[in-house]
């Protein structure tokens, strides 16, 4: 099997039904942004992150595959493939994950500068990718391309990248930067 088909040669591509799409469907703008940022969490779990933090961030890129397939999956589609949907608890999971790490946090008692150590500087740069992908994810909610759980859990995965990356700051012994006039 070739890795080129040349069938996206027209600007046009299929969704995971086989229902073809212009490749600016902003579910296709969603999930790339969402390749962006699962590569980048592979960047930052390539520099040794230490448990629990990088088992969790393996679980999560494996989460970000199940949101693209959920959104790639139209779910208005008359074949019947079986992905698994976004839900409540994927939602619940992460916000559960995030409490965990910000008892092992200070509170926040101001802005602080994104980066720091290499790892936590990628998971900023996933975190502010995540964060073009709910901006893509509105227009996406608003045509009914994306269920209501799946945007709410975009919200809720760029808070657990921001709180990754004070953590990862946190072992790695980096200080946080407070932001400052210039």
């Amino acid at each position: 099997m070739k890795i080129y088909t040349k069938t996206g040669d027209k600007g046009l591509t299929s969704l995971a039904d086989g229902t073809r799409t212009p490749k600016n469907d902003p579910r296709l703008e969603l999930y790339g942004a969402l390749d962006e940022a699962n590569s980048l969490i592979g960047a930052a779990r390539s520099l040794g992150l230490p448990e629990p933090l990088d088992g969790d961030l393996k679980r999560v890129q494996n989460l970000i595959f199940d949101i693209s397939a959920d959104i790639a999956y139209p779910r208005d589609s008359e074949k019947k493939i079986n992905v698994r949907r976004i839900g409540n608890a994927d939602v619940e999971k992460i916000e559960k994950t995030i409490d965990e790490y910000d008892k092992r946090l200070e509170p926040l008692r101001h802005f602080i500068l994104p980066g720091g150590g290499q790892a936590a500087s990628l998971l900023h740069v996933a975190r502010a990718v995540v964060r073009r992908g709910e901006r893509i994810a509105v227009e996406a909610l608003e045509k009914s391309l994306v269920s209501e759980s799946v945007f709410v859990l975009l919200n809720r995965l760029s808070d657990y990248l921001f709180t990754a990356a004070r953590l990862a700051n946190r072992l790695e012994g980096v200080a946080e930067e407070p932001r400052g006039s210039v």
